[in-house]
This record gives structure tokens, C-alpha cells and sequence, in this order.
């Protein structure tokens, strides 16, 4: 292949294909509310071994609706095939009537709580005893985030992908054409109670043990949030950990066929083998 054929063939690949790329359906999907959007898809573990946590996955796309739980399809479905238990979390999103403060927030909220208990009961075999992982992803990341500072007791860890972890600042460089003012109903002067509830921040001492990575070359949710995030919370006393990928774009986390994946599997690995063991008795299937 010709020099200049190569250039064009690495410049067309667009890391953004995840965001439609198909995957084999749930194996179930269970209602935690009575909205239309509260909503998770389950995928039971593949293969035999020892009973894992369930992962709850929580989607990004800056809150916005035209962004759902199907993207991380392909990511959920590896993970599953990895012998965990996955469900993935829908919530009402902005653009939609009931989205944004404070339902998109308190969706999450209760859709972790609910989760295990509905995961047991849907596929039958799987441990509800164990507080869940959560794995989010961008502004899944942030959701992720706020549930583990305002409902410590319902997370058992959180595995943060290019979380957008100040708010204030992700409204002062206008991330995605105002999606915070978005979320918010406007900026950190118009509604400060909503960003000190919801900024995550204004949240960096609690005890829920978290990994953050991020690729150093995301131009969607600049690295320097995470770092700034992780910096603040160990001073705090919080035990979390921020992994820095040299060579990662935003959307390389959540693709099983990135260079990135396996980085991400490591790190929720670590992060489950350091949380307090399952009952080697309870069934994971």
C-alpha cells in the first residue's frame, strides 16, 4: 500500500463506530421503575468459575437522549464473556420530557439500589448479596461518581472511564455545546445547590474504593478533570486510583477491539480481587 493510502486508511478509522456497533441481545431486561427509561438490559456470565459481583454499566453521551444504553452493547457483551454478570442502566436523559435535574440524577440512584435484588430474580444463580460494580463511562463516569459520594452503602466499587468529574469547569469550556447547563438548568452562578449536590468535585472524600482511567489524547473530556479529581480525593483520604492511557481517545474505553480494552479489563479485575470476597458457596450461574 502507497504512503498516502496508508494516511487515509488510518485517518478514516473513527474510534465514534462503537457508538452503533451491534451485539448480541440481553438476556433479559427488568423495569426498577415505572418510566419508560428506567430500564436496565442483564447479560448473564459465560462459562464456569467462582460467583462475581454484578458490573452495572452506566452509559455516557453527556446526559443528552439521543445517546441510550445500546452503545455499550459490545462492551457488556465482553464483559459477560469474561464471567461477570452485567446489567446495562438506563435513566431519562435531557431532550427528553422528564430528563435532566433532578431525574436523571435520582434515576441512577435507584436503579443501582434495585439492580441486584432484580438481577437475582431475572437470572436466577446470580449473587444479589454483594454490592455491585459500577463501570461508567464519560457521563456514566460522573453518574457513577455522584451514586458512589451519596449512596456509599449501595456500591461496592467504581471503575470511573474519562469521567466528567467537575462539572463547574465542564460548564465553564462548554463540553458538548452546553450539556451540563443541560443537565443543570444552567450554570454554577444560576443554580449553585444543583452543582454542590451533583458535582462530583464538590464530593472527593468518600470511601467507595475507585480506579479512574483516561487517555490522555481525549479531546471530549479533557484528562486534566480526572486528574485534578484523583489528586483531591486522595488527599481526602479516599482510596482511588487514576490510570493514565498515553495512547487513548475518548471512545477506545468502552471498545472490546481498542488497544485500550485491555487495560480496562485489568483494572476492573484488580478492582473486584480487592473488594471483600463473595461467598464461595453462592452460585454465579
Amino acid at each position: 500500500m502507497p504512503p498516502e493510502h496508508a494516511t487515509v486508511a488510518v485517518m478514516s478509522a473513527d474510534p465514534r463506530a462503537v457508538l452503533t456497533r451491534p451485539a448480541p441481545p440481553p438476556d433479559a431486561t427488568v423495569a426498577y421503575g415505572d418510566h419508560s427509561e428506567q430500564l436496565a438490559d442483564l447479560r448473564r456470565p459465560v462459562g464456569g468459575g467462582p460467583a462475581r459481583r454484578l458490573v452495572i454499566v452506566v452509559h455516557g453521551g453527556f446526559w443528552r437522549a439521543e445517546y441510550d444504553r445500546t452503545h455499550t452493547g459490545p462492551m457488556a457483551a465482553a464483559l459477560a464473556a469474561l464471567g461477570h454478570p452485567v446489567a446495562q442502566l438506563e435513566y431519562r436523559r435531557t431532550g427528553q420530557p422528564d430528563g435532566g435535574w433532578p431525574n436523571t440524577l435520582t434515576d441512577v440512584l435507584a436503579g443501582v439500589a434495585a439492580l441486584p435484588g432484580l438481577a437475582a430474580a431475572a437470572l436466577p444463580g446470580l449473587v444479589a448479596s454483594a454490592p455491585p460494580i459500577l463501570v461508567g463511562h464519560s457521563a456514566g463516569g460522573h453518574l457513577a461518581l455522584h451514586v458512589a459520594a451519596h449512596a456509599p452503602t449501595t456500591v461496592g466499587g467504581v471503575l470511573a472511564l474519562a469521567p466528567v468529574a467537575d462539572l463547574a469547569e465542564a460548564y465553564r469550556l462548554d463540553l458538548d455545546g452546553g450539556a451540563v447547563a443541560a443537565l443543570l438548568g444552567g450554570g454554577p452562578a444560576d443554580v449553585p445547590d444543583r452543582y454542590a449536590a451533583t458535582d462530583p468535585s464538590a464530593s472527593v472524600s468518600m470511601q467507595v474504593r475507585t480506579v479512574v482511567l483516561h487517555g490522555a489524547l481525549d479531546r471530549q473530556v479533557p484528562v486534566t478533570m480526572s486528574r485534578s479529581w484523583v489528586a483531591a480525593a486522595q488527599a481526602a483520604g479516599t482510596p482511588a486510583t487514576l490510570i493514565e492511557l498515553p495512547k487513548c481517545e475518548h471512545y477506545g474505553l468502552i471498545a472490546p477491539d481498542s488497544a485500550a480494552w485491555p487495560r480496562v479489563v485489568d483494572a476492573l479485575r484488580s478492582l473486584h480481587d480487592d473488594l471483600p470476597g463473595i461467598d464461595a458457596a453462592s452460585p454465579s450461574r
